[in-house]
Formats: structure tokens, C-alpha cells, sequence
């Protein structure tokens, strides 16, 4: 039994903001912002779309390439969605505060009524989480063969736009990817799919990267007058320490329990979320950078909508062969970590 993925699916609003924009309003450049994270733009939403609007898009681009793929479905999207046995959503800014989850609005809007649904909130590691997720939910029943996947995130509405260190780093977007659960090997010859996940967090950390207002420990207050909406704070040099550790010691271990190297992987698939993140990790573990796709030069960090934007970016450009061996990894909120091993 094997758990591959099938289809994938990305969506990003279609307003962008360059660096040299964001530098008529803030004290910066363009020079300053690639240097220091290798961002050139990002995407950012309109005042009517919500992170549901934008995940529902992504499994769409997803679903449509199922059915170009899968004859069963007889050219129907309705059928391939009838097909959803799970939907799980990655984010950190759902649509409403605790409920409705952002999984059941999208489970709704393609009418996936079968499909359970639930939100994962894990920070910028959310899908890598939410693609464990699903392999454990479709493996402990035999009637489930199919779920659907997304990170989802629109940062830009939790971004203080006039704090200069943390909103040149965030856009928004949505990633989606299906996956099957087939009668493939998931180890020896011929294996496919998962093959092996690590998940893990340093809850001591959650402070580095925080929304401090709303929530039960600090909530608003009737009559209270707000000086700001809730947004993004960060202590960035706190995490980006946490993130390089994170990322070389999740690949370690990776490569280690599966009896693997470097050499063995066709690509690494990081969390979008600062190109010296990567380039340190790389340098440490003595890694060439060009065995990581990085598209931040586009997106910017997209948190926990990075990892499914970039596998279908580089899958739609044929970048993704069957039975290349790739490595997801994330880092974030929470604070949060993880990887996941994956035969294409």
C-alpha cells in the first residue's frame, strides 16, 4: 500500500507587488530585500477573496488535472470530487476564528459531501504535516482511497504593513495536491509514494513567531479600541537560527532512517520562506543549492501554501518525473518542523 501523489494545483491572486513598490511607502529597496531573503515579489489578495476563495481555486487546478490524467473519471470534475474520501487544509489564516474550519468552506464550495474535512494549524510546516495527515486518515480504513490537500494562506490581511521587517516577507497563495492511496509498494523494489515523514515541534519557541491579540489568552475586550488590527510579529533572528537547525537536522534524519543521501535525491522542495535559510543549510550539509527549487524570487513566503505551490510549479513544468525521489521540508510557527520523503 502505497500513498502517491496524483494531481497538484496552485493558485495566487493575480495583483503583484514588487520590491521597488513596497519601497515608495517603506524605508527600503529592492537591493536591501533580495540581499537579505531573495524576495523580488509577491502576490497579494483583494479586500473581497479569503483564504477559502484561494484554496478552493488550487484543488480545482488540481481536480481538473486528475481527471486529464484518470479515464475512470469519464472527463468529470463532479466525479473526481465525488471521489474525495478527505480534505485537509494547511493554514494560519483561516477564514473565521476557530469555526467554521476553512477545510469544511472549501468542502462545501466543490461539493464534496462525503469527504471529511479538517483544518491543520501548524504554521509554515502545515502541509507537511497536513500530507502525514491524510496518509494516516486514508490508511486506517480500507473504504478511503482519496484526499485532497492544501495550504492556503492570505498573510497579507494579518501583516503589519507599516513593519518593515516582517511585510516585505509574506504573500499570498494557495497549493493543492491529491493523493491516492494505491496497491504500490511503499518500501523495497518498485516503492512509491510517502515513504517516511518526520514531524516535530519546539513549543519553547512560540513566541519568536506570533498573533498575540483574539485568542483566549489575550482577547479583545468590549468598548476596547484597537491602535491596530492583529498581525504577524517575529523575532527573526530567533527564528531564522531555529529554521537552519531545523532544516539540516530534518534532512539528517530523513536520509538516515531511510538508508539514503543526498545523492539519492532528485530535489529538495523547501519552505519558501528566506533563500539564506536554504543557502546556509545547504553550505552546512555541504549540498549543492541547485539541488533545491526555490520560486521565493516570485511568491515570497507563502507559509504553509510554499511546499504545494512550488511541487506544482515545478510539476506542470515537467520538473517532476515518476519515480523521482523528492524531499519536503518545513519550518515555522508554533515553532514547528518537518520533512516528508515522497517517490513522484
Amino acid at each position: 500500500m502505497a500513498f502517491e501523489i496524483v494531481a497538484t494545483g496552485r493558485a495566487v491572486p493575480p495583483h503583484r507587488i514588487t520590491n521597488d513598490e513596497l519601497a515608495k511607502t517603506l524605508d527600503t529597496s529592492d537591493e536591501w530585500i533580495r540581499s537579505h531573503t531573495g524576495i523580488g515579489n509577491r502576490h497579494i489578495a483583494d479586500e473581497l477573496t479569503a483564504t477559502s476563495d484561494l484554496a478552493v481555486a488550487a484543488a480545482r487546478e488540481a481536480l481538473q488535472m486528475l481527471v486529464d490524467q484518470d479515464k475512470s473519471l469519464g472527463g468529470s470534475v463532479e466525479a473526481a470530487v465525488e471521489s474525495l474520501d478527505a480534505i485537509i487544509v494547511a493554514t494560519a489564516s483561516p477564514d473565521f476564528f476557530g469555526f467554521p474550519s476553512t477545510a469544511c468552506l472549501v468542502q462545501d464550495r466543490l461539493g464534496a459531501k462525503k469527504a471529511a474535512a479538517m483544518d491543520v494549524v501548524a504554521g509554515c510546516t502545515g502541509f507537511i504535516y497536513g500530507v502525514e495527515t491524510a496518509a494516516g486518515m486514508l490508511s486506517i480504513r480500507q473504504d478511503r482511497k482519496r484526499a485532497l490537500v492544501i495550504g492556503a494562506e492570505i498573510l497579507s490581511k494579518i501583516t503589519d504593513w507599516k513593519d518593515r521587517s516582517t511585510c516585505v516577507l509574506f504573500g499570498d497563495g494557495a497549493g493543492a495536491v491529491i493523493i491516492d492511496k494505491t496497491d504500490a509498494p511503499s518500501s523495497g523494489p518498485g516503492k512509491r509514494g510517502l515513504l517516511r515523514s518526520i514531524l516535530g515541534a519546539d513549543g519553547s519557541g512560540g513566541d519568536y513567531l506570533i498573533m498575540r491579540r483574539g485568542g483566549t489568552r489575550n482577547p479583545y475586550k468590549q468598548g476596547e479600541t484597537l491602535d491596530q488590527p492583529p498581525h504577524i510579529e517575529m523575532n527573526g533572528r530567533a527564528v531564522y537560527n531555529f529554521a537552519v537547525k531545523a532544516v539540516t537536522d530534518t534532512m539528517e534524519q530523513l536520509l538516515k532512517e531511510e538508508g539514503l543521501s543526498v545523492e539519492d535525491l532528485t530535489r529538495i522542495v523547501p519552505h519558501q520562506a528566506n533563500a539564506r535559510i536554504v543557502q546556509a543549510a545547504a553550505k552546512r550539509l555541504g549540498i549543492p543549492e541547485e539541488k533545491f527549487f526555490l520560486n521565493i524570487e516570485e511568491y515570497a513566503n507563502t507559509s504553509a501554501a510554499s511546499v504545494p505551490i512550488a511541487l506544482d510549479e515545478l510539476n506542470r513544468a515537467g520538473g517532476l518525473k515518476k519515480g523521482d525521489l523528492i524531499m519536503t521540508l518545513g519550518f515555522g510557527a508554533g515553532l514547528t518542523y518537518g520533512g516528508n520523503l515522497i517517490v513522484w
